[in-house]
């Protein structure tokens, strides 16, 4: 008797763990297609859209990336509690915009600090910057609330004046010289283009330096990227990256992760849309005091890259070419439905 019924159950009990399996799989799907929005919402607070123009002593408003280009170059830099390694590597990008506009007259830039929620002094030393170059070449976006890395940069480019838009990081970790190069690789032709600043070259000797896990970690970070399916990009992460207003247009208003996998979004959106990409190797160096949190940062990653893989794959997530982004002002919704 109690063979038999060990027999029925080893037979039967494979079936009912796959039909379970299943049922939890559907179920989790009409669950994800009923509460997520295909279309990305970017939550943007009404202060936002506003600068401080210390010469006029008020409040200006940011132009939209939907507006024409009104200079040659945007340089955007995402800010968080940033108030130490900021003023090192703003008076290098300053020196060398500078130098460019003294050799080209035409050349314009501005540059637009994207303060993501600091609670140091971040805001003030970029407001020092500001009150010393102008607005018109220097301006501050604080946002309400933190947003992650990519959330700052998008919200940055939404407000850039540039024909071409630059995201750089704050800690400088990149010479900025390097900038020339990514601008050759730019096809002349085409107005829908990326250069991407690149480490790879670096990798060798960044694998002798690192111990087994950190090494191991990274080895599976570059399979979740391939799975993603970005596979011409080696070094997706590098914070140096040059976009033709075009094709900053048309990933970051159709980019749904804020942060730290921001970057292999935005490239899989860019392929998906047949952006000419070009990797295009920078001088880089280690900078103390990374933001990112050792095995928090690394799993948020992982669950990120593979919500973008999953996501598009059911069309759980869309993307609209003409897209100039759907902006959400969340104390707008508060005080409506009060």
């Amino acid at each position: 008797m109690i063979r038999s019924v060990w027999h029925i159950l080893t037979r039967t009990l494979p079936k009912i763990v796959l039909c379970g399996l299943l049922v939890v799989l559907v179920a989790a799907f009409f669950f994800l297609k009923g509460t997520t929005k295909p279309l990305v919402q970017i939550l943007r607070f009404s202060d936002e859209y506003y600068f401080w123009d210390e010469a006029k002593r008020a409040k200006e408003r940011f132009p939209s990336i939907s507006d024409p280009a009104t200079v040659s170059l945007s340089v955007i830099i995402p800010a968080y509690n940033e108030e130490n390694r900021l003023p090192k590597m703003l008076e290098e990008c300053i020196e060398y915009l500078h130098s460019r506009q003294k050799t080209n007259r035409d050349f314009t830039f501005e540059i637009i600090v994207v303060d993501d929620g600091s609670r140091d002094k971040t805001h003030e030393v970029a407001m020092g910057y500001s009150a010393r170059l102008g607005s018109d070449c220097f301006r501050v976006l604080k946002l309400a609330q933190n947003r992650g890395k990519g959330g700052a940069i998008r919200l940055g480019v939404s407000s850039c004046r540039g024909k071409l838009i630059l995201f750089a990081d704050a800690d400088g970790a990149s010479r900025f010289s390097d900038l020339d190069h990514l601008e050759e690789k730019l096809p002349s032709g085409r107005s829908e283009a990326i250069a991407v600043g690149s480490r790879a070259h670096l990798e060798s000797r960044a694998v002798a330096e690192r111990s087994m896990f950190r090494t191991f970690l990274m080895r599976g970070f570059h399979f979740l990227v391939f799975l993603c399916g970005v596979t011409d990009i080696k070094d997706t992460q590098c914070g140096f990256k040059l976009f033709t207003r075009p094709a900053a247009k048309m990933c970051f208003c159709n980019m749904h992760v804020e942060r730290w996998a921001f970057d292999i979004e935005l490239l899989y959106i860019a392929e998906t849309f047949n952006i000419d990409i070009h990797e295009v190797a920078v001088n880089w160096q280690e900078i103390e005091g990374s933001k990112i949190i050792p095995v928090f940062s690394w799993l948020q990653m992982a669950i990120d890259i593979l919500r973008i893989r999953i996501f598009y794959l059911l069309a759980l997530w869309k993307m609209d070419k003409s897209s100039t982004g759907n902006f959400q002002d969340p104390r707008a919704k508060q005080h409506h439905s009060d």
